[in-house]
């Protein structure tokens, strides 16, 4: 298969295009390297990945790659992720997550592309969960504009189905975790915590340490990627374990694994635009997508740590 990668030197992007590459998948990259890192790629691209440096919001350049790439597949990951970002500055989270968006479907109608798979998320387009697991038919209710600009993703993706019979599905993300998810970076938690772990710091914990996510490992994402590439459903799907874990669970869950007993959370206020509790029912990609996810969460947890110190 032929494939292009938005997104592909971030987190979850590089780690899909790994395994693109090990089923011998022809795999292009399209990144603007703002947060993805070229040194997630050293791995792909000595095994004949292209990397095509551009941003989204230039629709000109993304419709020539694309036309140049001719990807039978599309996995669309690139995005702005920071809930904080998104909440101060809406008009540019939506420049690049709706816009970005659009520019790609486009771009992907005019090359003729088969499938493209958007990557979403469950986590912050349900907002307060009123049914726990959520499905996917809960009522979207964005508590920030990271979210609302997702759901408009989505939106669009549908659209281009409708409209121009572009094969497309959004998978909404619990809060994934695992290897290579940047300790420094704005979002992931699970990341942070780990960075803190290994560097004898302590976990600082916004609010009360209750809040509760649905944490989905890497790899469990990949292979719902993966799963979605060969079928032709559409609509929304949510990928996650359905299973509720606190911001304190994660510190005891690292604490036991780090051995370090004075690894306690310092608190600072809750912040705006957060979600408090959200599970995601991931019924609908099993029964259709054939998923589900394959790692529990100390597992995934001791195997990111071990990512982390090596």
């Amino acid at each position: 298969m032929k494939a292009l990668v938005t997104g592909g030197a971030g987190f979850i992007g590089s780690n899909l295009v790994d395994a693109l590459l090990e089923r011998s998948d022809e795999v292009t990259i399209l990144d603007n390297l703002s947060t993805g890192r070229r040194e997630n790629l050293e791995s792909a691209l000595a095994n004949g990945a292209k990397l095509v440096e551009a941003d989204l919001r230039d629709a000109d350049a993304v419709r020539d790659i694309v036309a140049e790439a001719k990807p039978e597949t599309i996995f669309h990951l690139a995005a702005q992720i920071d809930v904080r970002k998104s909440v101060a500055d809406p008009a540019y989270d939506a420049t690049v997550n709706v816009l970005g968006t659009i520019n790609m479907l486009a771009a992907a109608q005019a090359a003729g592309v088969r499938r493209f798979i958007n990557s979403s998320t469950g986590g912050a387009i349900y907002g307060e969960g009123r049914v726990i697991p959520a499905p996917e038919t809960h009522p979207a209710e964005p508590e920030s504009g990271y979210g609302q600009s997702k759901l408009a993703a989505e939106g669009y993706c549908g659209l281009f189905r409708r409209l121009h019979g572009l094969s497309t599905v959004s998978l909404r993300y619990g809060n994934v975790y695992g290897p290579r998810q940047d300790p420094l970076g704005e979002a992931g938690v699970i990341a942070i915590f780990c960075g803190k772990l290994n560097d004898g710091g302590k976990p600082l914990v916004f609010g009360d340490g209750l809040q509760t996510r649905d944490y989905v490992y890497v790899g469990d994402i990949v292979s719902a990627n993966l799963a979605a590439a060969d079928s032709d459903v559409g609509g929304s799907f949510n990928i996650g374990l359905g299973v509720q874990s606190t911001v304190l669970d994660i510190v005891d869950i690292l604490r036991r694994l780090g051995g370090r007993d004075d690894f306690e959370a310092e608190h600072a206020p809750e912040r705006s635009g957060e979600v408090l509790h959200i599970a995601l029912d991931a019924t609908r990609a099993r029964e259709e997508l054939g998923w589900e996810p394959k790692v529990q969460l100390e597992e995934g947890l001791e195997r990111t740590l071990a990512s982390i110190t090596g």
